[in-house]
């Protein structure tokens, strides 16, 4: 940590995923949020972090006997949570709505506060009840407890917060909060609270495509409240049109702000090129916590110069005893594993593997590969769950080759990242903004077969710390950019991957040396807090 004064962060997510206990989590957004605290913690950063105490958290997804994928919820207790004793309210469709204000410190992270609704005297208790779920109205009032009730639980609790970081447009509405108390407690125009609270706020965007990033109705941010008394004219120009949109609202509203890859921070500069009077943005990549993530033992080996395959064979072994614990299905241990786990989306093309048939079933029978997947839809996405259906029906096609593990989480994430031998990732390029599975896999030596996107362009050596195929292709339409990736995927796992695996274990266990050792501290946390704070954080525009 630098020796001059850092400045005091709030950070604020919709999600956080620092144990697999802690049901605060969807995804990558909140494995990055949790792994950002916790470096925070061990590395002495003045960083707290803002967030929702979800009742039931995000969907537990299971499959049923036909193969669909179904949601259900759990309402969750936690004895590990600090009752700070605060409570704060905020106003939604002119009700007040009391909220309750708890603090986790238990997994090794930076102070985490954490809002929630269910408290008796609220009427409407049940807003902080589903991580994502819900419709529009519920998401906007998940965003004013976020944000608005956010930055009052700052100041209840007396807390000196020099930056306040917005991890995704969820937290905009901390920043009408901070206009607010420009405009009405201190008199400021509303030009001059922008330009003051500019100063104050930088954002990080993850969403590489217009569509997917959040908007809403302005009648509908009006009719909740989460407009603090912003006029529509304000909040016009605040969100690039109506409807409003988030981020464009949050690069209005910061000094600075931040894409998550190198060739994410160029996408997104083209994506908002039209907007004015906008942040810049930086690329800072993302990062892991070692010690969440990676086997220690694959790192002593790799600096050491001593036997990888050892200690990688008994996470693979572990990881074998894992599956067969949860489906009954035991692979075998002297065949290659392919691992992936993903949010099944179509961009992610979980199932593209499987697309020739004729060329990958032969492969499977005669157990040239195994390969295990994992990962949830989203609750309401019927075209992610038909997905997670075909990958269902090809682990009962080939039993003893494919293996699907229901209701992902972090434990099951830390075991594919480190017991498996391939890490397969298939995006279409340029839409994976980062992809933080392939560094926990890559520091376990578990080496990355990957499409150049996201993280991976900054890492590959190809034939030196893992495989890429596609050469960075990319192409308006799919259907050709999907061709001419299958058809490179199957040239690579075919001609290099497995004769690798099977002919000269001694490249590979190079090739998962040089995984380790040059991954192990670019993609460290550490890294990205430096980062952080050198160019956004003291960044002065």
């Amino acid at each position: 940590m630098s020796s001059e004064k850092n400045p005091n962060v709030a950070y604020f997510c919709m999600e956080y995923g620092i144990d697999q206990r802690f049901k605060a989590y969807a995804g990558g957004l909140g494995i990055l949020a949790g792994d950002y605290l916790k470096g925070a913690h061990d590395h002495q950063y003045p960083i707290i972090g803002i967030g929702i105490r979800w009742k039931q958290g995000y969907t537990e997804q299971k499959i049923d006997a036909s193969g669909n994928a179904y949601d259900s919820y759990h309402n969750y207790k936690y004895d590990f949570l600090e009752d700070t004793g605060i409570t704060v309210s905020v106003d939604i469709r002119k009700v007040k709505v009391n909220c309750k204000v708890w603090k986790l410190t238990q997994f090794g992270n930076a102070d985490l506060y954490l809002l929630d609704t269910d408290i008796p005297d609220n009427h409407d208790s049940w807003i902080t009840g589903q991580l994502y779920g819900w419709f529009g109205e519920e998401r906007i009032a998940q965003e004013i407890v976020l944000g608005i009730g956010g930055i009052k639980a700052i100041r209840a609790l007396g807390l000196p917060i020099d930056i306040y970081h917005f991890n995704e447009g969820h937290a905009l509405f901390a920043g009408f909060e901070l206009l607010r108390e420009k405009m009405e407690d201190e008199g400021l125009t509303f030009e001059k609270a922008v330009e003051v609270v500019k100063k104050e706020v930088v954002f990080t965007t993850h969403t590489p495509i217009v569509q997917g990033n959040e908007s809403h109705p302005i009648d509908k941010i009006i009719y909740m409240g989460a407009n603090l008394n912003l006029t529509r004219a304000q909040l016009t120009f605040l969100g690039g049109g109506d409807p409003f949109n988030m981020t464009i609202g949050a690069l209005r509203l910061s000094k600075i702000a931040n894409g998550v890859a190198q060739l994410h921070g160029e996408t997104s500069n083209k994506m908002w090129a039209e907007v004015d009077k906008r942040a810049d943005i930086l690329a800072i990549t993302n990062a892991i916590h070692l010690p969440t993530w990676v086997d220690n033992a694959m790192i002593r080996a790799a600096e050491d110069g001593s036997d990888l395959w050892e200690p990688h064979l008994q996470n693979k072994r572990a990881l074998i005893d894992f599956i067969e614990a949860k489906n009954g299905v035991r692979l075998d241990e002297e065949k290659l594993i392919i691992g992936f786990s993903r949010r099944a989306a179509p961009y992610k093309r979980s199932d593209f593997i499987f697309t020739d048939l004729s060329i990958i079933e032969p492969l499977l029978l005669e157990k040239k590969f195994q390969i295990v997947f994992s990962g949830k839809a989203h609750p309401l996405d019927d075209v992610g769950k038909l997905i997670v259906k075909n990958l269902v029906a090809m682990s009962r096609k080939y039993p003893k080759a494919v293996v699907f593990l229901e209701n992902y989480d972090m434990s099951i994430g830390r075991m594919l990242t480190r017991g498996s031998d391939i890490w397969l990732n298939n995006p279409r390029r340029p839409l994976e903004a980062s992809g933080t599975s392939g560094m926990k896999a890559a520091m376990n030596g578990v080496l990355n077969l990957s499409i150049l996107d996201g993280w991976w362009p900054e890492a590959c050596v190809h034939g030196v710390t893992g495989w890429q195929f596609g050469d960075g292709f990319e192409h308006e339409e799919e259907e050709i950019q999907d061709a001419h990736d299958l058809k490179a995927l199957y040239k690579v796992l075919l001609e290099e991957v497995i004769p690798t695996y099977y002919e000269n274990k001694s490249a590979w266990m190079d090739m998962m040396r040089e995984s380790i050792l040059q991954t192990k501290e670019p993609f460290a946390v550490k890294r990205m807090l430096e980062e952080y704070y050198e160019l956004l954080y003291k960044f002065e525009a």
